[in-house]
């Protein structure tokens, strides 16, 4: 039997779905300027997987990768979300970024 293809789905599956609250708790917390940590932790998760000999570990490292990147698209539409109402806004953000300005 080869469990390469539900390892892969399992861990694309937990990736996906960790990432999801990442972001949420990214932008409540240090709002969407914070982007280029996905975008620099996506990038190494990618060079990891390009230096991993291994096709199951390379596979969920680029996935990792790439979910980072997706989480920069996301980390701008969840502001979008709480400008609407559908999460709660952090009060302290809101204040630090008043005295920035």
């Amino acid at each position: 039997m080869n469990w390469s293809g539900v390892i892969l789905g399992i861990s694309s599956f937990l990736l996906i779905g960790v990432f999801h609250p990442i972001v949420i708790k990214a932008e409540y917390y240090l709002g969407k300027e914070c982007w280029w940590m996905f975008a620099v932790a996506g990038t190494m998760f990618c060079i990891a997987s390009l230096l991993v000999s291994g096709i199951v570990l390379s596979t969920i490292l680029g996935v990792a990768g790439f979910s980072c990147y997706w989480s920069i698209l996301e980390l701008f539409e969840q502001e979008k979300r709480v400008e609407k109402g559908w999460f709660p806004k952090n009060p302290n953000k809101a204040t630090r970024n008043k005295r920035t300005k």
